[in-house]
């Protein structure tokens, strides 16, 4: 299961239309629509500022969040669009939509590298070269994993790592379907740099 899941802190928007929109505004919201999961939408306020955080963290799309609205239960969301003023890309509106527990999405799942005292490619100066630190997955929002783990226990230098040699966990797909690569082990600089100049050599 996940980590702690960010929460989305927000208050319900009286009033509807472009009219209590900019008001909202003009307190130092976005306002935003929470619809789906079988439930009518609702308008809601966001705190400027703390929006403009989370957007700046990056993945925003992809996050999933505990949507805290006062008066109303807690609901998992997912933002759909972020709309933005065309001059200044500050946002200016939200979509989110509701999640249920068997709601499939698209999310980045960090990837955790242990037993790097068990690589014999490491003890012997390698490097351990990390190509995807996070990996898109198709998960369950009721059983979204916290990480991926990748063991490295017997890996040499120039064994490189592919999302297939990655146990995943149940229910969980890659949204990429090739086996790219998360990670490798590459060769000491100082061992790559004679041996450059051995090919080198022989070359000439």
């Amino acid at each position: 299961m996940a980590g702690e899941i960010p929460d989305l802190v927000a208050e319900v928007r009286t009033g509807t239309g472009k009219g209590a929109a900019r008001q909202a505004r003009r307190e130092g919201y976005v306002p935003g629509i929470v619809y789906g999961g079988g439930k009518d939408p609702l308008a809601i306020n966001v705190n400027y500022y703390a929006l403009l955080k989370k957007l700046k963290a990056g993945r925003f799309l992809s996050t999933l969040f505990n949507l805290k609205v006062e008066g109303e239960e807690d609901v998992r969301v997912i933002c759909r669009g972020v709309q933005r003023d065309v001059v200044k890309d500050l946002p200016t509106h939200l979509d989110l939509m509701r999640l249920k527990r068997t709601s499939r999405i698209n999310l980045f799942i960090h990837v955790t590298f242990e037993n790097h005292e068990k690589a014999p490619g490491l003890k012997k100066g390698g490097t351990l070269t990390i190509v995807r630190p996070e990996v898109e997955l198709e998960v369950t929002a009721g059983d979204i994993p916290d990480h991926l783990t990748v063991d490295l226990t017997g890996r040499e230098i120039g064994d490189v790592i592919h999302i297939n040699d990655i146990e995943l966990p149940k229910g969980a797909t890659p949204t990429i379907k090739r086996n790219f690569v998360i990670a490798n082990l590459a060769a000491p600089s100082g061992l790559r740099s004679s041996d450059n100049e051995e090919e080198g050599a022989a070359e000439a």
